[in-house]
C-alpha cells in the first residue's frame, strides 16, 4: 500500500479516530500515542509513506492537543494531503538535521507513550536518548482494543473481502490437485485472490498428507497424491481490508477415520461459532471449540488458539485464547479456527471470519464446511 489509502473513509472518521485514540491513551495513564509507519497510521490517518526508510516518519497524538505528523521534508508532499485531509500539522525535517530532537519538543519530558510495535528500535532509541525521562509501552499491549471494534464502513469492506476469499476456494476446488505440487495449488489461490479484488496476498498454506499436521507449513514441492487430506488456509487484503479463511478439502475417498477427524472439526467450529455474543469473553469461544475437539479425545492435537483479531491487518488482537477475558462487543471481528494435527500423517482445519452482532455472530465466510472431495 502506498501513498494514501483507498478513498473509503472521511476526514472526519480519520479525525474521529484520532481523537479517540487519544482520549483511550490519557485513560490508561499513558501521556500520548507515538504511532509509526505500518497498519495503525493508515488506519488513524489514511497516510502510507510510499517507502518506509530510516528517515523518521511519526504521529504524535496526546489528548487536549492538536495531531502532529513528523515527515522528511522528501516525503512531505504526500504527507501534505493526509494532512490537509485530517487536520493534521506537518513538522518536517531536512536531512542532516535531528528529527528526535524535533519530536522531543512535541512530547512531555517524563512522560509514558505508547508507540506502535513496528516501530525501528533506532527510532525509538534515538528517542530515548533524546529525552533520558520518557517511557514507552508497545501500543497493543496499551491499548489492545483500539482497533478491535469496528464501523459499519469496516465491517462492509471485511465482508467483502469474506466473500472475495470464499470465491476464490470455489474455484481452487475445481482445479486439479492430485500429481500436482503444493506450490503450484498456492500459486493459483494468489492469482484467485488478486483475480477477485486482493491487492496483497498475505499467505496461501497447501499442505498436503503429512504437511498437513504443521499449521504454518509453507507450500513446497510435495506432489499431491491421491488419498490425500489438504489443509488450505489463504488470505490478504482487498481494499485495505483483511480476509482469512481454512478449508480443508480430501483428494479423492477418503477414509473413515479422516470422515470422522473432519467432523469432529466441523463441529469444533460450529460450537466456537455459536458461543459468539456480546458480553462473552474471548477465552469462552476458545473454550468451547476446544471442548469438543477433547471430547472426542484429541486435545493434545489442537496445538494453537482458536483465534485472532483481523482488520487492516490479517493477524491482531483480540485473540480467542484461554486466559483472555476481554468482553465481545458488537463489531468486533476474528477468525474461529480450530484444528486437529496428527503428526506424520494428516491435519484438518476450518476456519472463518466471524463478527459479534448485537444479538450473537454472523459468518463472513460462507463456502461449505462440510468434506469437499476434489480430484
Amino acid at each position: 500500500m502506498t501513498g494514501t489509502a483507498p478513498v473509503t473513509f472521511t476526514a472526519d472518521d480519520y479525525r474521529a479516530r484520532m481523537e479517540r485514540a487519544a482520549r483511550q491513551a490519557a485513560e490508561a495513564g499513558l501521556a500520548g500515542l507515538l504511532v509509526a509507519p505500518g497498519p495503525d497510521l493508515v488506519w488513524l490517518t489514511g497516510y502510507a509513506p510510499t517507502a518506509v526508510t530510516e528517515r523518521l516518519t511519526l504521529l504524535v497524538l496526546a489528548a487536549g492537543r492538536d495531531p502532529v505528523l513528523v515527515v522528511p521534508t522528501l516525503e512531505a508532499p504526500d504527507a501534505e494531503r493526509a494532512a490537509g485531509a485530517t487536520a493534521l500539522n506537518l513538522r518536517d525535517w531536512t536531512d542532516g538535521k535531528d528529527p528526535y530532537a524535533l519530536t522531543a519538543g512535541l512530547l512531555d519530558a517524563g512522560g509514558r507513550f505508547g508507540i506502535s510495535d513496528n516501530t525501528w528500535a533506532l527510532h525509538l532509541l534515538g528517542l530515548q536518548s533524546a529525552l533520558p525521562g520518557t517511557s514507552y509501552a508497545a501500543l497493543t499491549d496499551a491499548l489492545p482494543m483500539l482497533r478491535a471494534v469496528k464501523d459499519a464502513a469496516e465491517l462492509e469492506l471485511l465482508a467483502a473481502a469474506g466473500a472475495a476469499a470464499d470465491a476464490a476456494f470455489e474455484e481452487i476446488r475445481t482445479v486439479p490437485f492430485a500429481g500436482r505440487r503444493e506450490s503450484d495449488v498456492a500459486a493459483d489461490l494468489a492469482a484467485l485472490l488478486r483475480r477477485f479484488g486482493h491487492s496483497q496476498v498475505d499467505f496461501t498454506i497447501v499442505a498436503s498428507g503429512p504437511n498437513g499436521a504443521n499449521p504454518h507449513h509453507e507450500a513446497g514441492d510435495r506432489v499431491i497424491e491421491r488419498g490425500d487430506m489438504v489443509v488450505l488456509d489463504f488470505g490478504g487484503l482487498k481494499d485495505g481490508y483483511g480476509s482469512d479463511t481454512s478449508r480443508t478439502v480430501h483428494v479423492g475417498e477418503p477414509t473413515d477415520e479422516e470422515r470422522r477427524v473432519h467432523e469432529i472439526v466441523r463441529e469444533a467450529q460450529e460450537a466456537g461459532f455459536r458461543a459468539v455474543r456480546p458480553g462473552a469473553a474471548c477465552q469462552d469461544v476458545d473454550r468451547a471449540a476446544r471442548a469438543v475437539i477433547a471430547r472426542a479425545g484429541y486435545a493434545e492435537h489442537f496445538i494453537h488458539r482458536t483465534g485472532h483479531g483481523i482488520g487492516v491487518t490479517t493477524h491482531e488482537p483480540p485473540y480467542m485464547i484461554e486466559g483472555e477475558e476481554q468482553s465481545l462487543v458488537p463489531g468486533m471481528c476474528f477468525s474461529v479456527e480450530p484444528g486437529i494435527y496428527l503428526p506424520g500423517r494428516f491435519g484438518v482445519r476450518i476456519e472463518d471470519i466471524v463478527t459479534v452482532t448485537e444479538d450473537g455472530g454472523r459468518r463472513l465466510n460462507n463456502t461449505a464446511r462440510e468434506m469437499v472431495i476434489v480430484d
